[in-house]
Parts: structure tokens; sequence; C-alpha cells
């Protein structure tokens, strides 16, 4: 499949990201099983903790709609090399996603690569292993 009109999503949203501090921005797109797209940026705090990255922004929006099921994410940034989620937004990612679910990473110029969700966070912590 073609992720190109998903990864310029993202990078339109990379566009509203507040980094005032890192100067990181970051963008991202996510498709649902319903074909609806919600985008996200990153937006940090002086105090670092409450700072949320462009996927979670993304994923909590589309929850708080009603959204369930997920078939693609994006995620742009201004560096050169391809941007990947952190660690706290692959967690977050193993709650609402399946294996199967397409992670889009791009780099600034939107080249990108696709990966499965099973494929960048292979031992989740989720529902089924914590009892």
């Amino acid at each position: 499949m073609d992720y190109k009109y998903l990864v310029e999503k993202a990078k339109e949203a990379k566009g509203f990201a507040y980094a005032p501090y890192s100067k990181f921005r970051v963008g991202a797109a996510l498709l649902t099983k319903t074909g609806k797209i919600y985008t996200g940026c990153n937006i940090e705090s002086v105090s670092f903790s409450p700072t949320v990255c462009a996927e979670r922004t993304a994923i909590f929006k589309a929850i708080s709609e009603g959204e369930k099921e997920f078939k693609a994410i994006a995620a742009i940034s201004d560096l050169e090399a391809i941007v990947y989620p952190c660690g706290v937004c692959r967690q977050v990612m193993a709650e609402f996603f399946k294996p199967d679910t397409f992670i889009v990473c791009a780099d600034k110029d939107g080249e990108y690569k696709v990966y499965k969700f099973s494929e960048i966070l292979p031992f989740a912590f989720t529902k089924l292993t914590c009892g």
C-alpha cells in the first residue's frame, strides 16, 4: 500500500507542533479502519514530563471520539533520518493496536519505511501479559 498521503497528513500536523525547548517538531497521522484520519503533533512543556508526543496525541484524539480500530499510523520530523516512535508511544500503541497495524516511519523529505506493530515492539507489555 502507498502511504504517501498519510505521511503528507503527518507533515501538515508537524506544522502545529509546539516545541520551543527541544526544537524537535513531530507530526503524526493515524488511519482508522473506517478510513478517517486523526492527526497529532508533539506538545512540549517547560518541565518536559507533561510533554506529549505526536503519535499519542493522534491516538488519544481518535480514542476520545470513539475510534477503536486502526490500520496505520505515520510519523515525520524535521530530521534527515527516519523518525521512529519512542518507547512510551510504543507502549500506548500496544494498548490499542493489533500486531498487524502498520507503523510508517518517515524522514523530513517524506521517504518512509513500513513496519508491522509487532516488529517495533515484539514483546509488548499487554493486557494478556499482565494477568
